[in-house]
């Protein structure tokens, strides 16, 4: 992207994971969190992705509120396993629990994105998918991860990009698993054209 011919694009997140992704896929962008109000309200007769992609449209639509200009990316993640929804881990035993369901099961890393265009008010969401299998780990390999305090902040208690070795991909994106599907938003920006491009 070319400053100056390209809408801004404002991340609403305080995620490190996504800000890393964003840089290093060469995307120029500003931060700017939601307000935590925007970032709760699970309802339980929605599906994962359902929810993943409201979560991530409140969360655009909320920073969209404080500028007049750009493009506001709004992003949400979890983990699914067998239907259970596993978010971020509120401490160390919750994030043990996760980990002790997940493993040697297959689970699913469900992204729901937003991009909110100004001053047009155009918005966009999407969802993505990958899914995964878990290593059948054993309880040192458990232990020692959650003493390295690696899961904490991550959706599931864990992270692809921590390079344990126990995390396979099956199908689907890897920057997703990390956070943010880039794939998904290359496409979705491709659908607010610029003079530039993206």
């Amino acid at each position: 992207m070319t400053s100056g011919q390209s809408p801004q694009l404002i991340l609403a997140s305080q995620s490190p994971r996504r800000r890393q992704l964003l840089t290093e896929a060469g995307y120029s962008f500003q931060v700017s969190p939601p307000d935590e109000s925007a970032e709760c309200g699970i309802c339980s007769r929605e599906t994962p992705p359902e929810m993943v992609a409201r979560l991530a449209f409140q969360k655009s639509q909320n920073v969209a509120a404080r500028f007049t200009e750009g493009i506001v990316l709004g992003c949400d993640t979890v983990a699914e396993c067998q239907g259970r929804i596993l978010g971020k881990p509120r401490h160390r035993e919750h994030a043990q629990e996760m980990l002790t369901f997940l493993r040697g099961r297959e689970h699913r890393v469900i992204s729901g994105v937003c991009l909110w265009k100004l001053p047009e008010d155009r918005h966009l969401t999407e969802t993505d998918v990958t899914l995964l299998r878990m290593h059948p780990i054993d309880d040192q390999q458990l232990e020692e991860y959650l003493e390295s305090d690696l899961w904490i902040g991550k959706a599931g208690a864990f992270g692809y990009q921590d390079r344990t070795g126990w995390l396979e991909i099956i199908e689907g994106s890897e920057s997703n698993v990390v956070g943010l599907p880039l794939e998904l938003l290359a496409k979705m920006l491709r659908q607010f054209p610029t003079p530039s491009g993206w």
